[in-house]
């Protein structure tokens, strides 16, 4: 199979779909692999190390297009890209369609087959390929959340583990996931006083048992996410319904409780964003505030740590693309009913539930404006 990866054009995005590695891998398997010239460069990663995997480099993401057959990517394909689709071309990414129904539409119109890595599941029912850019997004949020609790970033000057004789900043975070646990992992060793408020009695278990009492766990109601929000310094939102839109948890009222110069970090931005005062933002302009609350929306984060994400992502996608090319496209979806989980369009018509939901939902809404 042709296999191609382009350069991603995303604002800061310097995250790449293969690394020299896994293209070493491709290429010993019997296939042929483009590299956008470039395309790695922003991670270290020069067009020599993958001529020495053995890829050919492509001059523009042009010829990449007219040559690959699969194309793999890191996030959703901007317009430029889409038009660049064909019936012939499968692509593999990122694409949260149920935030974006205008993206939805672009892609099934170019009749390309278009797989999720975000919808791929696993015997256990768990997200493979979401999972390591909830680790770092997750980690990443109270990074972001520390520093914007800065007073000279306008924050309200508190320091997350506090010191002797004053109180640690308070964290609440929505959403026990992988990027809830990661974010939790991370508040509690700058020493905050964390809590993770879950819906899941059984996941609540699991995480009194991993967190030993250090981190407060609440059964997650109206009642207890006001009362949390209201008296946190930083809230994390790392809510996630696998394939359909966030739900809307913390309310503008529940922003306005909050002391003025606290900071909201929503990761699920992607997925439209679990505040209702969320908008998406990006690397060069990642904050605005509401009620003088410090948003931060930033909707492909783990680019902020691009090296680390790129090799995460390529862990786990590189099995799921051999696959795919090693038995074509249309066996290995037949065959792997956990990849097909991750089909999202299969040749103009929607294919997994929870998108085509979201996006009646939101073609009905749009309609109804």
């Amino acid at each position: 199979m042709r296999i191609g990866t382009p350069k991603e054009i995303k604002n800061w995005e310097t995250r790449v779909g293969l690394t020299p590695a896994g293209v070493h891998e491709l290429v010993a398997s019997g296939h042929e692999v483009y590299i956008e010239t470039g395309a790695g460069l922003g991670i270290g990663f020069t067009d020599q190390a993958y001529r020495q995997a053995g890829a050919y480099i492509s001059k523009d993401a042009e010829t990449l297009f007219d040559a690959a057959e699969l194309i793999v990517k890191v996030k959703e394909p901007l317009p430029i890209e889409i038009a660049r689709l064909t019936p012939r071309h499968t692509l593999m990414t990122y694409l949260h369609l149920a935030a974006d129904a205008n993206q939805t539409s672009a892609l099934m119109e170019t009749n390309a087959i278009c797989i999720a890595y975000e919808t791929v599941t696993d015997t256990h029912g768990r997200l493979p390929l979401l999972t390591p850019m909830s680790e770092v997004a997750g980690r990443l949020s109270i990074q972001a959340g520390a520093r914007y609790l800065e007073r000279t970033e306008g924050g309200s000057g508190v320091l997350l583990g506090g010191v002797t004789g004053v109180a640690r900043a308070r964290v609440t975070i929505i959403g026990g996931g992988v990027a809830g646990v990661n974010a939790a992992l991370m508040a509690r060793g700058l020493g905050a006083d964390v809590t993770i408020l879950e819906r899941s009695l059984d996941r609540l278990r699991e995480l009194d048992t991993r967190f030993q009492g250090e981190v407060t766990t609440l059964f997650s109601t109206p009642a207890t996410i006001a009362d949390s929000v209201a008296a946190s310094d930083l809230v994390i939102g790392a809510v996630l319904l696998p394939g359909a839109a966030a739900p809307k948890l913390i309310t503008r009222s529940h922003i306005a409780s909050m002391r003025a110069g606290s900071v909201v970090v929503d990761i699920a931005i992607d997925q439209g964003g679990c505040f209702e005062t969320s908008r998406p933002t990006t690397h060069d302009d990642p904050v605005y505030s509401v009620d003088d609350i410090i948003h931060y929306c930033v909707s492909n984060m783990p680019a902020a740590v691009a090296r680390t994400a790129t090799e995460a992502l390529a862990n786990a996608t590189l099995p799921y693309i051999l696959e795919l090319a090693n038995l074509g496209v249309d066996h290995a979806l037949r065959s792997n009913p956990y990849l097909a989980d991750g089909l999202n369009i299969q040749r103009g018509e929607l294919m997994h539930p929870a998108v085509i939901t979201s996006f009646r939902d939101s073609l009905e809404t749009a309609t109804a404006h």
